[in-house]
């Protein structure tokens, strides 16, 4: 399912005139990549990720989720626009979708979608550019909340919100690229091919310690703006923790997102931070979906 329309997706059209909405909407701080009355604190995006052509990484990215929806149909287990849990997924994105782009510009125009998988892999992820995908296997094995699952969601969209996969291709390829071309704008053009030929890298990326702790952040306040309960954050480690210790299906997700009791204390510190916003979406000043 496709969460696109001309101005922002069917957000545009479902989004309430509300006055607290005006005043809470987020401004951008001129020149900066975080928005000004975000409630957590991030710090502004990397420069690196500028080395790296946007545009290419989102079309690289959307060609490797075309593959994989094929892959996955041609396998039979593409879950139906119809079944009840891609339904449910759908739901929770439309929520969070709403206030992501003050968090990137760049995703007014992004063509969100969100699909699953049936497979037994604990995974999900958000490639760049919204392209959503989940696994079966997180939402049954660990029995999921919505709340839960938005803040899989969230933490996933943040990766690619903050553009972590931008940053990591600059980080890994950049220094190779600028010593051997020297003069060539630093070697722009060849980054932006080495974005254009990800491929499946995409799905592998290893992010840092300082990126997932960044998404953690971005998602639990994406999530409390769509009025889910914060607390799940921290309910959702604790089973991404107890899930390590089984055998049951793959841990493709832990084996990228490492949890352990620093990731959690981390989010209990600033559960307090968005609480507000959590309350103030249940009192019906944010979309519902």
């Amino acid at each position: 399912m496709c969460f696109s329309c001309p101005a922002f997706g069917p957000m545009a059209c479902m989004m309430p005139s509300s006055p607290w909405l005006a005043r809470r909407a987020f401004l951008l701080a001129a020149g900066a990549a975080t928005p000004v009355l975000a409630q957590v604190d991030v710090g502004a995006a990397s420069s690196l990720r500028k080395l790296v052509s946007a545009q290419a990484l989102e079309q690289a990215a959307a060609r490797q989720y075309q593959q994989m929806l094929s892959e996955a149909q041609a396998r039979r287990v593409l879950v139906s626009r119809s079944h009840p849990s891609l339904q449910r997924l759908h739901a929770i994105a439309r929520r969070l979708i709403v206030y992501a782009a003050p968090w990137n510009e760049r995703a007014r125009q992004w063509r969100w979608e969100v699909s699953l998988i049936d497979s037994a892999q604990i995974n999900a992820l958000c490639m760049p550019g919204g392209k959503i995908v989940f696994y079966t296997g997180i939402l049954e094995q660990l029995g999921l909340s919505d709340d839960e699952v938005a803040m899989v969601m969230g933490h996933e969209m943040a990766h690619a919100l903050r553009e972590h996969a931008r940053e990591r291709l600059a980080k890994t390829q950049g220094t190779h690229l600028v010593l051997r071309l020297g003069a060539q704008l630093l070697g722009l053009g060849d980054l932006g091919q080495a974005a254009a030929s990800l491929g499946g890298q995409l799905l592998t990326l290893q992010y840092s310690r300082s990126d997932e702790g960044e998404a953690d952040l971005v998602g639990l306040e994406l999530a409390a703006r769509g009025g889910f309960e914060p607390a799940a954050a921290v309910s959702l480690w604790r089973k991404m923790g107890q899930a390590t210790g089984r055998q049951s299906g793959g841990l493709a997700f832990l084996s990228t997102h490492p949890t352990g009791p620093a990731r959690i204390r981390e989010l209990t510190q600033n559960l307090p931070k968005v609480q507000g916003l959590y309350e103030a979406a249940r009192r019906g000043k944010a979309p519902t979906g």
